[in-house]
């Protein structure tokens, strides 16, 4: 399944953000893909605004890695844009990451992982369960999402 939807304001972006959370299944695994400033932590914010985050959301551009802890799940967004050996991701913990993602053990929290720019890192990734691409459109962004396998 694939959806297109034009979001002509930042408003638009994190509202659509905010509506994710009826969309993904716990344990889901979302690349995130657009060039710099197309909004894909503006999206992430607007989704953990809808799963009831209520503190500051910043992009993983430096720290690479942020958690969300929320009362009955977790949150992972990645930004792998900077890295560039593969023994990188691996210091970053993404294998751990990716672990807790694809199942979870009794008593843990479930997790949703966001990766950005996954395309630098196919190879060394699991599919995901969605694909989403924001790109530039007429003053706002256009998205659009593809859904991929469950696991």
């Amino acid at each position: 399944m694939t959806t297109r939807i034009n979001l002509p304001a930042m408003e638009d972006t994190l509202a659509y953000g905010r509506s994710l959370k009826d969309l993904l299944v716990p344990q889901a695994l979302v690349y995130l893909q657009g060039e710099l400033g197309a909004g894909k932590t503006t999206l992430v914010r607007g989704l953990l605004e809808g799963l009831g985050y209520q503190e500051a959301v910043a992009s993983p551009t430096y720290t690479l890695m942020n958690h969300y802890e929320l009362p009955d799940q977790t949150v992972i967004h990645l930004d792998l844009y900077r890295l560039e050996k593969p023994e990188e991701l691996e210091y970053l913990g993404l294998r751990e990451a990716l672990e807790q993602s694809a199942r979870r053990m009794p008593g843990e929290a479930p997790v949703i992982c966001l990766i950005e720019w996954p395309e630098k890192w196919l190879n060394q990734l699991l599919a995901p369960d969605f694909s989403i691409f924001l790109d530039y459109a007429d003053s706002g962004r256009r998205l659009t999402l593809h859904e991929g396998l469950t696991r």
